[in-house]
């Protein structure tokens, strides 16, 4: 069986930042006839809690986010929101 695009984004990200939490929803069916949907890539949004966050600041926390999936940017991913947070946040 093959691995689906939301599991390799999960996977990728708990090899990368080891969340403590973490939960990954497809949105593309919201983005039907974007301009972006029709080139193939998804939408999704990321709640994420890692320790690495702690005293990160947030374009610090987005950027781990996006280096863990970035062979997958712009290609299988089209837009990633983004909810980074340490520990101590939540």
């Amino acid at each position: 069986m093959t691995e689906t695009r939301i599991e390799r984004i999960r996977s990728k990200l708990e090899a990368a930042l080891s969340p403590l939490q973490l939960t990954l929803d497809d949105d593309s069916h919201l983005h039907a006839g974007h301009a972006g949907a029709a080139s193939g890539g998804g939408h999704y949004s990321v709640r994420i809690v890692s320790l690495q966050f702690e005293g990160q600041r947030l374009v610090t926390r987005h950027r781990l986010v996006y280096d863990s999936v970035n062979d997958m940017m712009h290609k299988e991913i089209h837009a990633l929101a983004i909810t980074a947070l340490a520990p101590s946040e939540v």
